[in-house]
């Protein structure tokens, strides 16, 4: 990886296996947002969001690598309601990969990355958290869904998640909330399922609500 610093910020631009991404250093906090865009954002979009949640944390936010017709994506788009399951784990591996790099090369403790993610930001976080969780102490996603069921699940006890879901969400049903949170709590992991009166956009409530949730949590 290769960059350069600008305005206080370290801006890397990175390989074929890997993201390009920002990074910019918490203020005292030795916890790290991990931060995944939905369809069609890049690497600042959930860099405001991130600072709502947790102002004194580092910041490590990424461009997913799939171009959808110019939409940046973590994994390739769905074909008739069917998610590419292959895709997304391969996909998944190389996100932890380069977790690992990133956590190395700017001096994080990995034990304390919290995945923040939003739509096909939180489905690549759910995959990650499910097949490849490492030490993630906490995950905070806004309108994931099942994109697949892992023949084994990892042990994500100590864990906590944070699920966002919204009524009146055209893409992700409410079944598929419940039943995404039900994935994890068989694995073992703290699940606070939280379904707002919205549809598939954000509201300023639940990130506040997620913001307090990581509070309680210790994350400021």
């Amino acid at each position: 990886m290769r960059g350069s610093d600008i305005a206080g910020e370290v801006v890397e631009h990175s390989g074929e296996s890997a993201f390009v991404h920002k990074f910019i250093t918490g203020k005292g906090s030795p916890f790290t947002l991990l931060l995944l865009h939905g369809t069609g954002g890049n690497e600042t979009d959930m860099i405001p969001i991130g600072r709502i949640l947790a102002p004194s944390a580092s910041l490590l936010s990424l461009r997913g690598p799939v171009n959808e017709n110019g939409m940046a994506r973590f994994f390739r788009p769905a074909s008739a309601g069917v998610f590419d399951v292959e895709d997304i784990i391969m996909r998944t591996h190389l996100l932890a990969a380069f977790l690992k790099v990133a956590s190395n090369t700017y001096g994080l403790d990995a034990a304390k990355v919290i995945p923040v993610g939003y739509s096909n930001g939180a489905n690549i976080a759910a995959s990650m958290l499910l097949i490849r969780p490492g030490h993630i102490p906490a995950a905070v996603l806004f309108r994931p869904q099942v994109t697949f069921e892992p023949e084994n699940v990892c042990d994500l006890s100590g864990t906590h998640v944070y699920i966002s879901a919204g009524n009146l969400d055209p893409l992700v049903s409410e079944e598929n909330s419940h039943e995404l949170a039900s994935l994890f709590r068989t694995a073992g992991a703290h699940v606070t399922l939280a379904i707002e009166n919205a549809t598939h956009g954000l509201t300023q409530r639940e990130i506040e609500s997620a913001r307090k949730w990581l509070i309680e949590r210790g994350v400021e």
